[in-house]
């Protein structure tokens, strides 16, 4: 079934991937004289439709709870017109896909090593012949895996000073929405798209895999921000993070503050919190953000930047003052 409907999925995106180059890119490129990119273009398309679809799909799905359930109510929505490029930028995929296929013939090499010197590889799909085989269940085992190194990914980002003034930028926003999950410093981006197609590709994922994977995935994460009530109930917010257990983490004094260094660190699955003790299921509604962007007293006033290049400049700037040893370098908020 899953197989099926991929096969399904991956047809109607490489027919548009078609039109459009045909139709659209390849004249273009003929006429400014670019040809010699139509290829690396060409394959780059997919991963753009395909970002472009899952846009649409979200807002159309989420924005309409927004609008009739919200969390909090807001004046001005000012705030998010950066989350809306950040969600154009980061969806259209093109830098996960660009590590994916530059890491792969890296990985093909080091398997004709393994294979050469018998050293045994990870091959899901030879786990359990008869189960693990079947494409439902592989593409359930890639998502869990994923989703646990998501899980750490996302508790060293808190962990390590210096990662944290990157990731710090996904948490300046104050204003939960369906945009701001892709709120993130473009460092930070990087760092995420190798890290995950390094594992990806570890495993055994394949580049039509991988492409669901991550939409699914991105989905997800853009419910879990969505500025509405969704009644997740007792049973499903345990089996998979509900906008409610993620406010918590993105909550002032909570998320990042609170015991070790937070709370609620699961990707899409909360399972993680619970086997290592980090879930917190209190569902009061808390402000969110950082607690050093609020006034005096009750914080330093720091500036975190209202556009998305003053974002990803006071993360670098924040980087070089924390490896000098101080802490707030830019003017108070005003």
């Amino acid at each position: 079934m899953i197989d099926t409907l991929i096969s399904q999925l991956d047809n109607a995106v490489s027919w548009l991937q078609t039109l459009v180059y045909v139709d659209v890119v390849q004249p273009i490129f003929y006429k400014v004289g670019l040809m010699g990119y139509d290829e690396d273009t060409y394959d780059a398309l997919y991963w753009v439709i395909v970002g472009v679809l899952e846009i649409l799909v979200t807002y159309a799905l989420l924005r309409p709870l927004e609008a009739l359930r919200p969390i909090e109510q807001w004046q001005d929505r000012k705030a998010l017109r950066a989350d809306v490029w950040y969600t154009w930028i980061a969806k259209l995929g093109i830098l996960n896909l660009a590590f994916f296929f530059m890491f792969q013939p890296l990985f093909n090499h080091w398997q004709s090593l393994m294979a050469i010197y018998d050293i045994p590889n990870i091959d899901v799909d030879s786990i359990w012949p008869g189960v693990t085989d079947k494409p439902i269940v592989s593409f359930l085992i890639y998502f869990v895996v994923l989703d646990f190194a998501g899980y750490w990914y996302h508790r060293w980002q808190h962990r390590f000073g210096v990662w944290w003034e990157l990731h710090a930028v996904h948490h300046s926003q104050r204003q939960m929405s369906l945009w701001c999950d892709d709120r993130n410093h473009f460092l930070d981006d990087i760092i995420n798209a190798a890290f995950f197609a390094a594992i990806s590709l570890f495993i055994g994922v394949q580049p039509v895999q991988y492409v669901v994977l991550v939409a699914l995935g991105n989905f997800m994460q853009s419910v879990q921000h969505v500025n509405a009530r969704l009644p997740f109930g007792p049973v499903l917010e345990r089996i998979v993070v509900s906008p409610a257990f993620h406010r918590r983490h993105h909550a002032v004094g909570y998320g990042h503050e609170g015991t070790r260094y937070g709370c609620n660190f699961g990707v899409v699955f909360p399972w993680w919190d619970v086997i290592f003790r980090t879930a917190s299921w209190n569902k009061q509604v808390e402000p969110t953000g950082i607690r050093d962007q609020l006034p005096v007293p009750q914080g330093q006033g720091i500036e975190y930047g209202g556009g998305v290049w003053a974002q990803q400049w006071y993360g670098l700037v924040r980087i070089v003052q924390r490896l000098r040893g101080k802490r707030y370098p830019m003017g108070t908020a005003s």
